[in-house]
């Protein structure tokens, strides 16, 4: 799906600057959820730095947007593609996987907080891991002066530190991961649809 979207909205710059731009609420999104779901005294110098890479990814894709001259100022719904869809995502995911792990695990408070934000990302990455590489590949095959090459090298360690988190984390952990995936592979076919109504 993507494969043949992306095509289309690269060759028009005020569908990539609002794709960027999109992306970039996303990146900056699962930053400040991160940042929520830390314990003050246990936060930890890999949800530090995870934050701090998402943040910075989020800054990154908003300056490529200078690349397709066109300016979108903020995150309001008109310089976004399919907004609703793009907000409502990543909340709607950890609404999810919360909702399971207090049926599955009994988890609440600081444990739920963690737990979740452990699934949450793992499946995020997961997502991550498939999405930048084929945005890649469009770029080059476009010609474009747009690239998220450096968001790729750090996604991949992104999964590798979140996939030693949760074999610390439970000896069950991959039934766990695989749940939340299958949340996020919902959520996120739901986004996919809504990007090709909103270019239709």
């Amino acid at each position: 799906m993507l494969n043949t979207l992306l095509p289309q909205i690269i060759a028009d710059n005020e569908l990539h600057s609002r794709w960027l731009n999109t992306l970039s609420l996303m990146e900056n999104t699962g930053a400040r959820k991160i940042s929520a779901s830390e314990d003050p005294l246990t936060v930890t110098y890999i949800i530090l730095k995870h934050a701090a890479e998402e943040h910075r990814h989020a800054f990154y894709l908003k300056k490529q947007l200078e690349k397709t001259g066109v300016e979108l100022p903020t995150y309001a719904a008109e310089y976004l593609l399919a907004p609703g869809s793009s907000k409502y995502y990543l909340n709607q995911l950890d609404v999810d996987v919360c909702r399971y792990l207090k049926k599955e695990l009994g988890l609440s408070g600081s444990e739920l907080r963690f737990a979740a934000y452990l699934l949450v990302t793992y499946s995020i990455e997961v997502r991550a891991d498939e999405l930048y590489p084929i945005y890649q590949d469009a770029l080059d095959a476009a010609g474009s002066k747009v690239n998220v090459k450096s968001i790729i090298l750090e996604e991949e360690g992104h999964l590798e530190e979140m996939l030693n988190q949760l074999h610390k984390f439970s000896s069950d952990w991959e039934r766990h991961a695989n749940k939340a995936v299958e949340f996020e592979t919902k959520l996120f076919n739901q986004w996919v649809e809504q990007l090709e109504k909103t270019l239709s």
